[in-house]
């Protein structure tokens, strides 16, 4: 008899050869079988699909978070120490920077220097000359008395009675003046229709409040360091790929009027994606134009907290005292002012959009729309913008059928001169402009989830019934948000460092006290990776939890 010594091994590795002899009754039922079976996806295992992949999840564990502040947290994650942002400020718009700023926020500006139509059918164009009649000499007087107050105040600036508030730069003075006017003319316009339109009784005012916004965009080409690190991890497959540059857009208007319910939308969204909506493609780097790079955390503020029942943005004044600071020769005021409307408006309704639970990586599904004053007190230029998108990331830079929609006037002069603390020559067009922003009426969504990607239970942080939680998530996003530095100092390459010792490593023998010398970029840091706070064994509780000497953390998952 012949012996066979079976190696179990052998039977593992081998046992797939094995066949055997089965019925005609059988083998249909493994044939039904097979064709039932599901199967999971082949992947793409090259390493440009893999990052992909992790970004994907990444964006789609921000849209299954409950709550907005968590959300903002999870954006944050990555970076311990904050993104390389470029930092976008209100006041400072660089030369032909329009077609960039159109490209970053994926904006057409409808070149017609006129509000939407949807302006003209509000209300008959009696019942507008009407009102406009019975406001006119009410704002004539109050633009009068705050141009009389400008007097007194270089008055007493040139007796040498200067105070702490008194502005000494022409810039400044432009918006010292423009913020009182805009103050009273809004006091004025809200007070005298109100009476006819109710929805002004229910509006919110925030005087300077601070807007900033920041965004993920993937339409820019690659900087020469990043390309550089590529070629180096042989990874020349990823250098058509678009890589994500961080925004960050930090601005105050003079103020800011909000509603519990939005305004009506000027357009749909699908007749936003009509292709005659051009958007400038600009790739450069926003370095070339001015702008600079400052490590932080992102931070989206709408000048409101989360929770507010006032969530929805109805109108705000902005100031344009940094056109005076602005070579003269240049000729560009008005792209200026454009570049200003774009970013403002794109920056606050982001914000918004995030507070409802939508981000910079998952799209609004209904559009935000905001009305916009740019003035000094004498020019007034009217903004109408449309938010149909947030998702600018990566590929959708481009491919996103999507466009937001902005409308703006050409600067309108309210009165040509002053003389004996009366107005010259009066413009009625700037009072027609102000009644039909005011008299838009902010509606309810009917039908509308408006909020599709936050929980039903917990919308907001402080609806959490886990004390402890809250709490914790509460101090976490309040500090991100705040844009204060960490307790300890952020780690620096110095010059000299970089030149000798990792360039050109002339200096073996030098002692290994930076994280770059074990091959570490400190900069890769996630967010949770520290040491939970240290509980002392007094604060501690009885029972096994003696224990446990740290804090627990509640990071996003």
């Amino acid at each position: 008899m012949l012996l066979i010594k079976i190696n179990s091994r052998s039977c593992v590795k081998y046992s797939p050869v094995v066949t055997c002899i089965r019925n005609s009754q059988s083998d249909t039922s493994v044939a039904d079988s097979v064709k039932s079976s599901v199967y999971p996806p082949i992947l793409d295992v090259s390493v440009v699909s893999k990052w992909q992949r992790r970004l994907e999840h990444w964006h789609e564990q921000v849209k299954q978070l409950p709550t907005p502040e968590e959300k903002l947290i999870k954006v944050n994650m990555p970076r311990y120490w904050g993104f390389k942002c470029l930092m976008v400020h209100e006041g400072s718009v660089y030369y032909n920077e329009l077609p960039q700023a159109q490209y970053i926020t994926r904006t057409h500006i409808i070149n017609n220097s006129s509000l939407p139509s949807y302006y003209d059918n509000l209300m008959p164009p009696e019942k507008l000359n009407s009102l406009t009649e019975d406001l006119k000499q009410l704002i004539e007087d109050g633009v009068a008395f705050e141009l009389r107050n400008q007097k007194l105040m270089l008055f007493s600036q040139s007796s040498g009675q200067r105070t702490e508030e008194t502005p000494d730069k022409p810039d400044q003075l432009d918006d010292f003046v423009g913020s009182a006017v805009s103050k009273q003319v809004n006091r004025l316009m809200s007070s005298a229709l109100a009476k006819d339109y109710p929805h002004l009784l229910g509006v919110e005012i925030d005087y300077d409040p601070r807007i900033e916004a920041g965004w993920f965009f993937g339409g820019i080409d690659m900087t020469r360091e990043t390309r550089i690190s590529l070629l180096k991890n042989n990874l020349k497959d990823s250098l058509n790929e678009p890589i994500d540059r961080e925004f960050q857009y930090l601005g105050s208007p003079i103020l800011q009027l909000r509603h519990q319910h939005p305004l009506k939308e000027i357009l749909t969204m699908t007749e936003c994606e009509n292709p005659e909506f051009e958007v400038p493609v600009v790739k450069f780097d926003p370095r070339t134009f001015g702008h600079y790079v400052k490590r932080r955390h992102l931070t989206t503020l709408p000048g409101f907290w989360p929770g507010d029942p006032s969530e929805f943005g109805f109108m705000s004044y902005h100031k344009r005292g940094y056109l005076l600071k602005r070579p003269k020769d240049l000729n560009d005021e008005i792209d200026a002012l454009k570049t200003q409307a774009v970013f403002s408006n794109y920056a606050w309704l982001l914000s918004q959009a995030c507070h409802l639970g939508f981000s910079t990586f998952n799209d609004i599904t209904y559009p935000l729309v905001n009305q916009m004053i740019i003035t000094n007190g004498q020019y007034w230029s009217f903004c109408v913008y449309q938010l149909n998108t947030t998702a600018v990331h990566q590929r959708k830079a481009d491919e996103n059928p999507k466009r937001n929609l902005c409308w703006i006037t050409e600067p309108i002069k309210l009165y040509e001169k002053v003389e004996n603390n009366k107005l010259i020559e009066f413009n009625d067009e700037v009072i027609k402009n102000l009644i039909k922003f005011y008299v838009n009426t902010p509606e309810e969504r009917v039908g509308v989830d408006i909020k599709p990607y936050l929980g039903k239970e917990e919308q907001r942080v402080a609806d959490i019934q886990d004390k402890e939680k809250r709490i914790w998530l509460e101090k976490r996003y309040k500090h991100l948000m705040s844009a204060r530095p960490r307790h300890l100092r952020m780690p620096e390459l110095y010059h000299w460092q970089k030149i000798y010792k990792f360039m050109f490593k002339t200096r073996p023998m030098d002692k290994r006290r930076t994280p770059w010398d074990y091959g570490i970029n400190p900069f890769l840091r996630r967010l949770d990776n520290h040491c939970p706070g240290y509980i002392p064994k007094v604060l501690r509780p009885e029972g096994k939890a003696k224990k446990i000497k740290f804090a627990k953390t509640y990071y996003p998952k």
